[in-house]
């Protein structure tokens, strides 16, 4: 799929109009660089487009990502800590968790998780972003004394941590309310929550993924808790499995509806589903897909942006997921935003990526500025840490590899 983008025009109907576009999508696609909402079944009407429609429809997202957040795209200097990979929830597209007793088990303690924070912080690191596996052994004090930990350790770091999945299981512990659990985690120092544990905000399909334990009604229940208590957190989907572009339109338009109401979103993040050493593909490999297509990757990143634009305006490539050259070309197709430097990733590891741990801060200003827009550092909140127009890379640069 090529990424030539298009010229804008002063009128919505001539936007469109020399790519020969069948009627209904050049209705959708006029209505959508018009700053007008989607519905799910446009938005599904767009993911159906093959070729040259498919091509407009990056076009449209490009577009409107330029009215919306300008021609600069930014990212994140980071640290993924996964404080123990010991969890017994039995998501089956997971390969990331063991159990207790294995030699590979891995549970670090809140110091263990400091020294990390420290060294982060130490090389230029703004945020932390913890997560681990839902341990037996850990109480709702592991959560609030691994904040206390990394606060006294690097008092300036953000803290970008804890899924509604662990929240939900701290709440169990403590026997506590989602809001009281949160409020109390950000008085100690927690700054914002990955919006992870998302997958597909569908109950027939989290059965098939995950048995349906953090069901839909639960993960919104305490992301809307941590918005009205002042935790902002990102937002997520999981795609390319047992989903189709009914139950990807139908997650975008849930998304939408909550940031109306609470505004606390950052940003969104589409994941695709990374295959090769999961249980959900080896069981069924006939009837589970082995991660989205490329055309796929470039169609969700595009719709997300026509749905989500003036609701949520950050749109996130992974570059665990897709590798950074393919999403760099994401930030002409909707996206942008490169995430994370990361210095360590283990959960798409486990899973097969292949993409490594760590994209040093020259190389995610290389591939902005490779896809013709100007580089931002930003922090966690999208506030601006350096320009590169204006404070450009030193030619001279150490690689450093991430930590295992």
């Amino acid at each position: 799929m090529s990424l030539n983008t298009i010229n804008e025009t002063s009128t919505s109907e001539a936007i469109f109009r020399s790519q020969q576009l069948n009627s209904e999508i050049q209705t959708i696609l006029n209505k959508a660089v018009l700053g007008e909402e989607l519905s799910v079944d446009e938005a599904c009407v767009l993911f159906a487009t093959e070729g040259d429609e498919a091509q407009a429809v990056l076009a449209a997202a490009d577009q409107v990502r330029e009215r919306r957040v300008g021609n600069t795209a930014s990212f994140v200097v980071t640290r993924n800590i996964n404080f123990t990979n010991v969890c017994y929830m039995g998501c089956r597209f997971c390969n990331f968790a063991t159990e207790k007793g294995s030699k590979d088990a891995e549970f670090l303690t809140v110091e263990q998780v400091a020294d990390r924070a420290e060294e982060a912080w130490q090389r230029g690191a703004t945020e932390v972003c913890i997560q681990g596996g839902l341990h037996p052994d850990i109480d709702a004090d592991y959560y609030r004394n691994l904040v206390i930990a990394v606060k006294k350790r690097v008092p300036k770091i953000h803290i970008h941590a804890f899924s509604p999945f662990e929240i939900w299981y701290g709440c169990k512990k403590a026997r506590l309310e989602p809001e009281v659990f949160l409020s109390e985690l950000k008085a100690l120092g927690l700054g914002s929550m990955p919006g992870t544990a998302a997958e597909i905000l569908d109950t027939e399909v989290r059965k098939q993924l995950t048995k349906n334990k953090l069901t839909t009604e639960e993960w919104v229940r305490i992301i809307r808790a941590a918005h009205s208590v002042g935790v902002p957190t990102t937002s997520t989907i999981m795609y390319g499995h047992v989903d189709q572009p009914i139950h990807w339109a139908n997650h975008l338009k849930l998304l939408r509806d909550i940031q109306k109401d609470t505004g606390g979103f950052t940003e969104f993040v589409p994941l695709g589903f990374i295959h090769y050493e999961t249980r959900l593909y080896k069981d069924n490999p006939d009837k589970v897909r082995p991660g989205p297509t490329r055309d796929e990757h470039f169609k969700m990143h595009a719709i997300a942006r026509l749905m989500l634009q003036g609701h949520i305006d950050n749109i996130q490539a992974s570059w665990v997921k897709m590798g950074p050259d393919v999403a760099a070309q994401m930030l002409r197709s909707g996206a942008n935003d490169l995430g994370g430097t990361l210095m360590n990733e283990s959960i798409s590891r486990a899973a097969g990526a292949t993409h490594g741990q760590e994209v040093m801060p020259e190389d995610m200003v290389a591939n902005i500025e490779a896809a013709g827009l100007s580089a931002i550092q930003r922090n966690t909140k999208y506030q601006t840490v350096r320009d590169f127009t204006q404070d450009p890379v030193q030619p001279n640069r150490i690689a450093i590899q991430g930590v295992a």
